[in-house]
C-alpha cells in the first residue's frame, strides 16, 4: 500500500463538518465556522495518547508525523515528515520556498534547541528597493499587467528561502530514521494529489488574480482556465520531483543544482534580485531561546529576529501583576487589562524588534519583571491608554497564512515549529518546473518609511531591509515545563501578528482559568496590537453587556473572524498527552 493511500485510510476522508449554533460566548465548539468543519465533532479536534502526538493543521500531515513514530521515530522524525507534507497540502501558508523557526526540548539532556532558518535578504537587496524617489511603491510590471504591491507580490519580494535546509540539517543530526523515509509521505501526497478543502478554495480564489498571472502557478490552481474547487484533485507533479531530490541529495539539489536554477531563473524573469550565492551561502543559526517563569511556570519561546517569544513573555509579566484566577475570562475587567497589556507590547514591538545579529535588541530589559511591573503600573482600570500618545497610526491588513506543529514523543521530546511563506501562497509565485511557490517575505521588512506591512504592522528603522538581513517575525513556537523539567505544554499558531496573542490566551487560559486544553485552545480570543487602535474580538466573543462596557472605557471594537489556529499538546500529572487542534482551521491531531 502507498503512503499516500495508508494516510487516507489513517485520517478517514477528511474535512467536511457542519455547524451547530448556539450562542456561546465561551468557545467555539459550538458555533459555525463554516463548510470546512461541516459534520465534524469536538473530538475531531482531541486526541490523547501515551505513546506520542502530532498536531498540525491538516489530517494527512498529522498522520504523516504519527507514522513516523509508530516506526520508532522519534519527535523530530514526526516534525520534519508533518514539515513536508504540510508544504504539499497548505500551499497557502508554507512550503519548500518558505522558513520557519523550530523550538525542540531534548527531555534526556533537560535542553531546548532554537533553530532559524527564516528567510533572509538577497545579497542585492536594500533599504529603497520597494520605493521611488518621491517614497511611494516603484511600478513594476509583469506580462504588460502592473504588480501594484511588490512587497507583497511578484519577484522582487522573495527572500531567500530556508525551510529545505534548516529540515534536512536538524534531521540530520537528531533524527532516527532515514530522511528518504522521513520524505515519503510528501512525495506521495504531491503526486497523487489531494481533495481541495474550502479553505484551500477560498484563499485560491481570493488570490486568483496574481496566481493566475504568473505561469508556474496558473499550471497548478487552475483547471481549464479557474481556479480549482473544493473537492477538485490538486496534483503537485513538479514538486514530487522536487521532494524526490531533497530524499535523494539532502539540501544539495535545492540550493546548489538544478532546483536552484530553475528558482533563479524564475526570479530573474520578474526583476527579482535573489541569485544562485545567495541560495548557495544560506545558513541555518541556532540561537539561544528566551525564557522566564509565570507563577512557577518555566516559559520557554522563540528569541529575535521573531518578536513573538520576547513580548509573550513581556506580557506574561505584566499579566503577573494581578491574581487573574478572581476575573471571569470573558469579563470587561479582564479583557480591558488584557488589551492594555497587548498594546504596551506591540508599542514595544514597532519601536524595539529587528534582527539580533543587525541591530541592538534590549530583550534582557523587554523581558524583566521589574520593566513589566512599571509598565502594568501605568494601566488605568477605568479607561484607556489612547495609542497615538505612543506613535503613528497604520492601515489595518491580516492573513490567516502560516502553519504551525506540534510534537511529543513518546520519550518526552517535543518540537514546536512555526513554517510560513508569508502572505497568502506568499509571493503568488511558482518556479517554473518545480512546483515550489516562493515566499514574499521581503514585506516583513520595514518596505516602506512610516507604512506597514500586509499584516498592518508598523515597526521602526531597526527592521529596515540590509543585505543577508533575516526580517522580523511574530511567529511564537512555545513550551512551557514543569518544575521538574518536563514539558507541560507546547502550542503555536499562524496568523501574522495574531500568532503572539493568540498563544498567550492559550497560555492564561490553562495556568490562569484552568481550562482542559480543549476549552483553552477553543475559547474565544480579542486582539490588541497598538497601531491601529482598535480592539478586535472574534464573532460572538462578548456579549452586549461587556461590548458596553469596553466602550464606555474609551475601547473602538472591531469584531473579526478569527484570531490564530493553534495546534497544541499538554501532558497531565499522569503522564497522558493530549492534542487539540483548533476549529478555527482544517487540522487534527494524531497519534502512533
Amino acid at each position: 500500500m502507498s503512503w499516500f493511500r495508508f494516510l487516507i485510510q489513517l485520517c478517514g476522508l477528511l474535512l467536511v463538518t457542519t455547524c451547530t449554533t448556539t450562542t456561546d460566548s465561551q468557545s467555539l465548539l459550538s458555533r459555525s465556522f463554516g463548510p470546512a468543519q461541516q459534520g465534524r465533532r469536538a473530538s475531531d479536534y482531541h486526541a490523547e495518547s501515551d505513546r506520542g502526538m502530532v498536531v498540525a493543521a491538516h489530517p494527512l500531515a498529522s498522520a504523516a508525523g504519527a507514522a513516523m513514530l509508530s516506526r520508532g521515530g522519534n519527535a523530530i522524525d514526526a516534525a520534519v515528515a508533518t514539515s513536508f507534507v504540510i508544504s504539499v497540502v497548505r500551499p497557502q501558508s508554507t512550503g519548500l520556498g518558505g522558513g520557519g523557526f523550530m523550538l525542540y526540548h531534548d527531555q534526556a539532556r533537560k535542553r531546548q534547541r532554537i533553530f532559524d532558518f527564516r528567510e533572509r535578504a538577497p545579497m542585492k537587496a536594500n533599504a529603497t528597493m520597494f520605493i521611488n524617489d518621491r517614497g511611494d511603491y516603484k511600478n513594476v510590471f509583469f506580462n504588460g499587467q502592473q504588480v501594484k504591491d511588490p512587497a507583497i507580490v511578484g519577484h522582487l519580494s522573495v527572500a531567500v528561502p530556508g525551510l529545505v535546509k534548516g529540515l534536512v540539517e536538524i534531521h540530520r543530526e537528531l533524527g532516527k530514521l532515514k530522511l528518504n523515509e522521513v520524505i515519503a509521505p510528501a512525495i506521495d501526497a504531491a503526486s497523487k494529489g489531494f481533495p481541495v478543502y474550502p479553505s484551500l478554495a477560498k484563499e485560491i480564489k481570493e488570490r486568483e488574480q496574481w496566481l493566475q498571472l504568473y505561469p508556474g502557478s496558473r499550471q497548478i490552481f487552475f483547471k481549464d482556465g479557474k481556479p480549482l474547487e473544493a473537492g477538485q484533485k490538486l496534483v503537485q507533479s513538479d514538486l514530487a520531483e522536487t521532494l524526490k531530490l531533497i530524499a535523494a541529495t539532502g539540501y544539495r539539489d535545492f540550493y546548489e543544482g538544478e532546483t536552484s536554477k530553475k528558482i533563479v531563473s524564475e526570479i530573474k524573469k520578474g526583476g527579482g534580485v535573489l541569485d544562485t550565492t545567495d541560495l548557495r551561502s544560506y545558513r541555518m543559526i541556532e540561537r539561544v531561546p528566551v525564557s522566564s517563569y509565570y507563577r512557577g511556570h518555566r516559559v520557554v519561546s522563540m528569541p529575535p529576529p521573531s518578536s513573538g517569544g520576547v513580548h509573550i513573555i513581556e506580557m506574561l509579566n505584566m499579566l503577573e501583576q494581578k491574581d487573574l484566577s478572581k476575573l471571569h475570562p470573558r469579563g470587561a475587567t479582564y479583557l480591558h487589562y488584557l488589551a492594555e497589556v497587548m498594546r504596551r507590547a506591540f508599542a514595544d514591538r514597532a519601536k524595539e524588534m529587528g534582527d539580533p545579529d543587525f541591530v541592538d535588541i534590549p530583550t534582557h530589559r523587554l523581558t524583566s519583571k521589574a520593566y513589566a511591573k512599571n509598565l502594568a503600573a501605568s494601566i488605568d482600570p477605568q479607561k484607556v491608554t489612547p495609542s497615538s500618545t505612543m506613535g503613528l497610526s497604520a492601515p489595518t491588513g491580516e492573513s490567516p497564512s502560516t502553519s504551525h506543529i506540534s510534537v511529543m514523543d513518546q520519550w518526552g521530546n517535543a518540537v514546536a515549529t512555526t513554517q510560513t511563506v508569508n502572505y497568502s501562497f506568499g509571493s503568488c509565485v511558482v518556479a517554473v518546473g518545480t512546483g515550489v511557490v516562493l515566499n514574499d517575505e521581503m514585506d516583513d521588512f520595514t518596505t516602506k518609511p512610516g507604512g506597514s506591512n500586509a499584516f498592518g504592522l508598523v515597526t521602526g528603522p531597526k527592521n529596515d531591509i540590509a543585505p543577508g538581513k533575516t526580517p522580523l517575525s511574530s511567529m511564537s513556537p512555545t513550551m512551557i515545563l514543569d518544575k521538574k523539567g518536563q514539558v507541560e505544554l507546547v502550542a503555536g499558531s499562524p496568523g501574522g501578528p495574531r500568532i503572539i496573542n493568540a498563544v498567550l490566551q492559550t497560555i492564561t487560559n490553562v495556568i490562569d482559568f484552568k481550562m482542559s486544553l480543549l476549552d483553552a485552545v477553543h475559547a474565544t480570543r480579542i486582539h490588541h496590537q497598538w497601531m491601529p487602535d482598535t480592539l478586535r474580538y472574534e464573532n460572538n466573543a462578548l456579549d452586549d453587556d461587556t461590548k458596553k462596557r469596553l466602550t464606555a472605557i474609551g475601547h473602538a471594537l472591531t469584531p473579526i473572524e478569527t484570531v490564530g489556529d493553534v495546534q497544541a499538546i499538554s501532558r497531565d500529572s499522569s503522564g497522558m498527552i493530549h492534542g487539540v487542534s483548533d476549529i478555527r482551521s482544517d487540522g487534527k491531531p494524531a497519534t502512533p
